[in-house]
């Protein structure tokens, strides 16, 4: 008996939730973010620009949640500042790699965290990822291996390149903290520590790196400005949107955030060769693979006689 069309059609690609629809344009924005912070860097150190972007974001925050500070513990201070660490290491060394590789080289890489997660989980807890999560991984290291140094026959990491592979990692860790404290704690207190840890770790930073305070901008003051708020938009809309998306329909939505970053990047004028755009492929391909699950079929139950 011919079965219908509609069976064959893929429900998960038809019916889209209000919440999945504002994460898109989510990701889009959190892409094009990159090629803002790349022309920062041309203005500003990276660090003083990390912290700026993220004293900005704490403020936003702040208007609409102070009311809620009051009842922090000091449980909820204590993640604050671990995954307010986290932040300073990834964005700062991502912010550092800008200032010699490309928007669209750093989105691409950064999005190596994703894979990253499941190898530090078994790593550290001793939770053995499953297949899945093992071909994402060969798939992303393979993209990424192509993607760094692609007019070099040796295919060696750059400086900047390294560099943005470290900040993958603590966003790595800053995501299993996330996970660790995440139900025990409230969303908007902590997310204020952790915005307000990540700035003045940014600026502390400063001294050890060598890095001044810059010359006054207008370009920076409202790169950071805009930045701020957006990283407090962004942080907000994606712990109201992740109530009701799974975490795997959200980590494919946030695959796409190096592909808009290559489009901002590519209408900007940047130009990545073919077997760089290959590498770039591949590590989108890992992150939703890694993502995925095989689901195993119920053995059918046998009538007791």
């Amino acid at each position: 008996m011919p079965t219908s069309n509609k069976s064959t059609i893929p429900t998960w690609f038809v019916k889209i939730k209000p919440q999945e629809a504002v994460l898109v344009l989510i990701t889009m924005l959190w892409g094009g973010t990159f090629l803002a912070v790349h022309q920062a860097m041309l203005v500003s150190g990276p660090f003083f620009f990390v912290g700026l972007r993220f004293a900005t974001a704490t403020l936003a925050l702040v208007l609409f949640s102070w009311r809620s500070l009051p009842g922090i513990t000091w449980y909820e201070i204590k993640a604050g500042v671990f995954i307010g660490t986290s932040i300073m290491l990834g964005y700062g060394l991502q912010t550092m790699g800008l200032q010699t590789i490309t928007s669209s080289q750093s989105a691409f890489i950064t999005a190596m965290y994703v894979p990253i997660v499941p190898l530090l989980q078994w790593l550290v807890l001793g939770r053995m990822p499953g297949i899945m999560s093992w071909i994402g991984i060969l798939l992303a290291f393979i993209g990424l291996i192509l993607l760094a140094g692609p007019n070099s026959a040796s295919m060696a990491f750059s400086g900047g390149e390294f560099l943005t592979l470290i900040s993958a990692l603590a966003i790595a860790v800053e995501v299993i903290l996330i996970g660790a404290f995440a139900g025990k704690v409230n969303v908007r207190r902590v997310t204020i520590v952790q915005l307000a840890t990540a700035s003045l770790l940014s600026f502390l930073m400063m001294a050890p790196t060598g890095e001044s305070v810059p010359a006054f901008s207008s370009y920076l003051l409202y790169s950071a400005l805009g930045l701020g708020i957006a990283s407090a938009l962004i942080q907000l809309t994606m712990n109201w949107a992740q109530r009701s998306v799974s975490p795997t329909r959200a980590t494919v939505i946030y695959a796409g955030e190096p592909v808009w970053a290559g489009i901002v990047g590519r209408i900007a004028g940047e130009r990545l060769p073919a077997i760089a755009l290959v590498g770039a492929a591949l590590i989108v391909l890992g992150v939703i693979v890694s993502e995925l699950r095989i689901r195993r079929r119920a053995k059918p139950q046998v009538a007791s006689e």
